[in-house]
């Protein structure tokens, strides 16, 4: 059995050249754009926590909405919930906890890695990024990691994928 990270090293690299994700790398999104992303990972991030995580430090749904009322306080405005997300979030609803496990490790450590880099362009204060205690957050879900999530893991980059993808759409029709 590979390593959990080399067994999703081609799912991962496609999400992470997304252009949509790539244009919030360099931060080339607009308020309202970022609004989109936020509205879509609010959800997923509160269906999470509401089945449970691996330690309190890792909540995000709270800091997540503090980056959305920040941006709804200027006037900016997006709505939508898009299809991949209404998924990814049904799906979510049906797993146990330890069937959670590997979208804990896939969401969290994303936000906690890339998302220090996203921190410096996103055009909020990136709050959703902020951990009181980065490390421990990282070591509770370092102590559950198995290399056998690597198909479930690829799961959930495959609904990411489609996230970026829709989120792109959006941003063109726009």
């Amino acid at each position: 059995m590979l390593p959990l990270k080399e067994a999703t090293k081609v799912k991962h690299d496609k999400a992470e050249r997304m252009p949509f994700n790539n244009r919030m790398f360099k931060g080339q999104l607009t308020k309202a754009q970022y609004l989109l992303y936020l509205k879509q990972q609010l959800p997923i991030f509160q269906t999470i926590e509401s089945i449970g995580l691996p330690h309190d430090s890792l909540k995000r749904s709270l800091h997540i909405q503090e980056d959305i009322d920040e941006l709804t306080a200027e006037g900016i405005r997006a709505d939508l919930m898009l299809k991949s997300t209404q998924e990814y979030v049904k799906y979510l609803s049906s797993l146990t906890y330890e069937q959670l496990l590997p979208h804990i490790y896939l969401n969290y450590l994303a936000i906690m890695f890339g998302g220090q880099i996203m921190k410096k362009t996103v055009p909020s204060s990136g709050r959703m990024y902020d951990f009181d205690d980065m490390q421990e957050a990282l070591q509770s879900v370092r102590k559950v990691q198995k290399d056998a999530w690597a198909g479930e893991v690829n799961k959930g980059f495959d609904f990411a994928i489609q996230m970026f993808a829709e989120l792109e759409d959006e941003c063109a029709a726009g």
